[in-house]
C-alpha cells in the first residue's frame, strides 16, 4: 500500500489544482466583467464605464432608466439575439460544458484516490479512473480556453456590438479592455490542463501486490 500511495502524489496535486481550476471556471462564468467598455457619452452611463459579460451587460447610471433600477442597470441577454456576437453565446455553452466536465474529472479522481488510499490494488480500476479524470480535466480546460481566447481577441481588436436600444448601450466604445473574468479564466485553463497532465501521467507501480483485472 505504501508503494501505491507514494506513486500518486502528482495525482493528489491534480485533484487540488483541478478543484481550484473548476472553482475559477465557475467564478469566471458568473461575473459580468468580461469586457470593460469606456464610453464617451455619460448621459445614461454616468460613470463612463460599462461591463459586458456573457449573460448580461451592466453599468452605473444616476438616471431612472428602468423600473427598479436607480443606480445600477443590468440587461440580461434573452434567447438568441442576432445583435449579440457569437463569442458571447459560445462562451455560455462552452463554460457550462467545462463546469460539467470539471466536475466529472473531480469525481473520477476522487474515486481513484480513494482506492489508492484504501489499498484497493486493482490496477485497471485505478489507472482507468485517473485516465478518465485526466481526459475530463483537459476537455474542461479546452472548453474554457476557447471562449477566453475568443473574447480576448475581440477586446484587443476593439470590436463593437450592435446592442438594441433597450440596452442603453452604444454600439461601440471609445476604448475597451479585458475584465477580471478573462485572467481568471486563463488561470483556470492552466490549472485544469496541469491537472489533466498529472492524472494522465500516472503509472501503476510494478512492485505493488496488485490484483490484475482482465
Amino acid at each position: 500500500m505504501s508503494s501505491l500511495v507514494s506513486t500518486s502524489h502528482l495525482q493528489l496535486a491534480a485533484f487540488a489544482l483541478g478543484t481550484v481550476g473548476w472553482i475559477l471556471c465557475t467564478v469566471s462564468m458568473g461575473i459580468v466583467e468580461w469586457r470593460v467598455w469606456h464610453v464617451g457619452n455619460t448621459t445614461v452611463i454616468s460613470s463612463g464605464i460599462a461591463w459586458v459579460g456573457i449573460w448580461k451587460v451592466c453599468f452605473i447610471s444616476y438616471l431612472h432608466v428602468s423600473p427598479g433600477y436607480k443606480e445600477q442597470f443590468c440587461h440580461k441577454f434573452s434567447g438568441y439575439d442576432s445583435s449579440i456576437p457569437r463569442e458571447i453565446y459560445a462562451a455560455q455553452g462552452l463554460l457550462l460544458i467545462a463546469m460539467c466536465m470539471g466536475l466529472l474529472g473531480l469525481t473520477a479522481t476522487i474515486f481513484a484516490l480513494r482506492n489508492v488510499c484504501m489499498g484497493i490494488t486493482y490496477k485497471t480500476l485505478i489507472t482507468r479512473f485517473f485516465l478518465v479524470g485526466g481526459c475530463f480535466y483537459i476537455l474542461a480546460g479546452l472548453c474554457v480556453l476557447i471562449p477566453v481566447s475568443w473574447n480576448f481577441y475581440s477586446v484587443t481588436h476593439n470590436q463593437s456590438i450592435a446592442f438594441p436600444p433597450s440596452y442603453y448601450m452604444p454600439s461601440s466604445p471609445a476604448a475597451q479592455e479585458a475584465g477580471a473574468a478573462i485572467p481568471i479564466g486563463i488561470v483556470a485553463v492552466i490549472l485544469l490542463l496541469l491537472s489533466g497532465t498529472f492524472c494522465l501521467s500516472y503509472r501503476f507501480p510494478v512492485t505493488a501486490n496488485a490484483i490484475m483485472e482482465s
